[in-house]
């Protein structure tokens, strides 16, 4: 039995990742911020018989502090973690700055990954073959970081703000691999294509549109998540892995520039403190 983290566990890949992972046997946290679909999970692993073996975490990731509330919780109930999985996102369709100065997407797509991964990495260097999978948009070179405007007080656009946010996320894989050139846990990033995974957190008229193309052309979630699953039970050798589906995504790339993932981890570090 193996023990997994999943950050935006109660919906779409992350969802169907831990239901994967709890139907074959192993314990499974999920953390969102939905109580009803958490107890949706919980009521599924009761008719499994695995209630022992689920918990749901209710937390806004957008938070710095509910991200070190989570990891508090964990480290309280684990004492190893085989891996964290980070799938947490929600579109913003007007710019909103949190409590701790970040635009909300910023905060959520890539500020609570470096905290999560950052904070649980003693646990996982305990566990068989530990792995943060990072699902985001590796591969995709549009986007860019703002470096003098993080928070995108000027000129917000929805879009902007989640390309600079994958363009982050992907350098927080770079930066943690750098980090710990000597730990376990490997870091993947993975881009799964075009999935099928919900449109709660869109507005009109964005959401009917993105409801029409997915019937059209989106992946189920269950096809979507069997990668990872191959790359998480049988990984290749490295620190940093980078697979867009199956095949690897070039690490010269410039979304991938060490130089930059190094600017960014001393920017994150800073801002928070």
């Amino acid at each position: 039995m193996r023990t997994y983290v999943v950050a935006g566990g109660t919906t779409g890949m992350g969802n169907g990742l831990a239901r994967h992972f709890l139907r074959r046997g192993d314990q499974v946290t999920i953390i969102g911020s939905d109580p009803a679909k958490g107890r949706r999970f919980l009521d599924e692993a009761a008719q499994l018989g695995a209630t022992d073996r689920a918990a749901f975490i209710r937390a806004d990731l957008t938070s710095v502090a509910e991200n070190r509330r989570v990891i508090d919780e964990i480290k309280s109930r684990h004492s190893a973690l085989d891996g964290l999985i980070v799938t947490a996102l929600r579109h913003f369709s007007k710019r909103v700055e949190t409590p701790d100065g970040f635009e909300a997407t910023f905060a959520l797509y890539y500020v609570s990954r470096f905290l999560l991964g950052y904070g649980l990495t003693d646990l996982l260097e305990k566990g068989d073959r530990p792995m943060i999978v990072n699902i985001c948009g590796v591969g995709m070179t549009k986007g860019a970081i703002h470096w003098d405007d993080l928070s995108l007080a000027s000129g917000f656009g929805n879009v902007k703000a989640m390309l600079q946010g994958g363009r982050a996320t992907d350098l927080l894989g770079v930066a943690y691999a750098a980090n710990h050139p000597d730990g376990r846990t490997q870091y993947l990033l993975h881009h799964p294509g075009f999935t099928d995974s919900g449109t709660e957190s869109l507005k009109q008229p964005v959401k009917s549109i993105i409801k029409l193309l997915a019937k059209v052309s989106a992946q189920s979630v269950d096809t979507a998540i069997q990668p990872i699953i191959e790359l998480m039970d049988d990984p290749p050798e490295g620190r940093l892995l980078a697979y867009d589906r199956r095949k690897p995504v070039d690490p010269s790339l410039p979304s991938l520039d060490p130089n930059a993932a190094r600017r960014l981890f001393e920017r994150t570090r800073h801002l928070l403190g």
